[in-house]
């Protein structure tokens, strides 16, 4: 393990910040909201402390697998130290567990609040802590791959510690040119849902947020009460759509825009989110017929928003659904375990697993009925290695046993089962909003500190997909 080498990167990485620290301030200038100093002196201390560490360790050693895993791990956590620092400094937030919490939600997209009073916030910092969720929804380390190729160092091991899913695709031989593709697609997706938004009589100030808040999927909002305070069905469509787009695969998006559409009828992934999604909305919609909403145009909207929301990890809220019949909070809970594509922004254990998964059992059980028969999981028209079955496998293991020992901790704390076990689901799939105490219209403000201290290491997992963040415990991990 070589420690010099990633204390060196991780400098790097603050350096970054404190550039990205200093963007806010124009509106706070603008705004008037005395945020300022709280910017200027965040972005100070991150700049002391990234220049000690990258002029302070040297290492002619290229990166291994090791390094790429501790600098994705503790990169997503030096971000979420240092960029609580503005809630600290502005005293908006005063306890900084809460303010990590807070900045630990944005950046792994997850979009668990403890703000009680949103709208009472500086409007800087509420772009400050929008802007947490859209770096962090393409990931921080691919950016840094794109726009910081000084470091010197191989990017593939970071890329495949980062980019979620059970496989990596390169689009391009060289690792900072995929990144850069990668990026380019998600800015010009956010640009798009910036007009739309606009277009339907949001203020641009809104707009801004809410589309970096929406391609990231994360869910973090303006309002108190998330998108419905806007009261538009153009704008609950808008986003929908958008939401939907950020489930899916951006190297598909890449394709598409080079006129490729086809390619999203052939990936099979693909295919499965659209019936999923489909298929859900429908159920909903079904289930809350007379039960609900007056309207079958009402129903089908909200139906769609919160399914689209929760599957694809978004948390946007605008319908209690908590108030919805059983069976339809039954299918939420099940869309929070799903996710979003591989390769997408989205959290939760992604679609590909779950159909591998399901195409995996499906093998088994034919060979029980034909135990000569060779037979394959296949994904598209290729076969799928073991070792990724392995992996698939293992994650679903993982995912398991940190949901059960999470739920019992929280547990412990003296929250009820429901809020417990949907407090840990909200924060390991990267969904902000759970069930019970913390449902669609109430925060994480009132649960302990140790819980909240467990569900920052539940975002932290999520978003890194377990195996980045657990590997870490290992002591051989740090042995040659």
């Amino acid at each position: 393990m070589n420690i010099f080498l990633t204390l060196r990167i991780l400098g790097a990485l603050l350096l970054f910040l404190a550039g990205a620290l200093l963007l806010p301030i124009p509106f706070s200038l603008f705004y008037g909201d005395g945020a300022m100093p709280a910017f200027l002196f965040s972005a100070g201390v991150s700049l002391l402390a990234g220049a000690a560490l990258f002029t302070g360790f040297r290492s002619e050693k290229d990166l291994s697998v090791r390094e790429g895993f501790a600098i994705v791990t503790f990169g997503w956590t030096f971000f979420a130290l240092f960029g609580a620092l503005p809630f600290i400094f502005s005293g908006a937030i005063p306890s900084y567990l809460d303010a990590f919490f807070e900045t630990m939600s944005g950046f792994t997209t997850t979009g668990s609040t403890i703000l009680t009073n949103i709208e009472a916030m500086p409007p800087s910092l509420l772009l400050w802590r929008s802007m947490t969720q859209w770096f962090g929804g393409m990931g921080i380390i691919v950016l840094s791959l794109a726009i910081l190729p000084m470091l010197g160092v191989g990017g593939m091991q970071l890329f495949k510690a980062e980019v979620p899913g059970p496989t990596t695709d390169r689009l391009k031989p060289r690792i900072q040119d995929t990144a850069k593709l990668l990026w380019g697609v998600y800015v010009l997706l956010t640009m798009a849902e910036i007009i739309l938004l606009m277009a339907g009589n949001m203020g641009f100030f809104d707009a801004l947020n809410h589309s970096f808040t929406t391609m990231a999927t994360g869910g973090f909002s303006t309002h108190n009460a998330s998108v419905a305070a806007f009261n538009s069905a153009y704008i609950d469509w808008v986003i929908t759509l958008f939401m939907f787009l950020a489930g899916v695969n951006f190297s598909l998006h890449y394709l598409g825009l080079r006129g490729r559409f086809m390619d999203y009828y052939r990936n099979e992934e693909f295919r499965f989110y659209l019936v999923l999604i489909i298929s859900g909305v429908a159920l909903i919609t079904l289930f809350n017929v007379g039960s609900t909403y007056a309207s079958f145009w009402d129903n089908l909207r909200y139906s769609a928003f919160q399914m689209v929301s929760i599957i694809t990890t978004t948390g946007f809220g605008t319908a209690d659904y908590e108030l919805w019949p059983v069976l339809c909070q039954y299918l939420l809970v099940a869309a929070m375990f799903i996710g979003g594509c591989a390769g997408s922004t989205g959290g939760g254990m992604k679609v590909a697993r779950l159909l591998l998964l399901a195409k995996h059992a499906h093998v088994q059980l034919f060979r029980l009925i034909h135990p000569r028969a060779v037979r394959l999981v296949k994904l598209g028209e290729r076969p799928v290695d073991k070792e990724v079955m392995q992996s698939i496998l293992g994650f679903l293991a993982l995912y398991i046993g940190v949901f059960v020992i999470a739920s019992f901790i929280m547990a412990a704390t003296g929250m009820d089962l429901v809020s417990a076990g949907g407090s840990v689901i909200a924060t390991l799939s990267n969904i902000g909003p759970g069930l019970g105490s913390v449902g669609p219209v109430d925060n994480f403000a009132h649960v302990p500190a140790i819980g909240k201290a467990t569900l920052a290491l539940c975002m932290l997992l999520g978003r890194l997909e377990l195996f980045t963040v657990l590997v870490l415990i290992f002591p051989t991990f740090w042995h040659k």
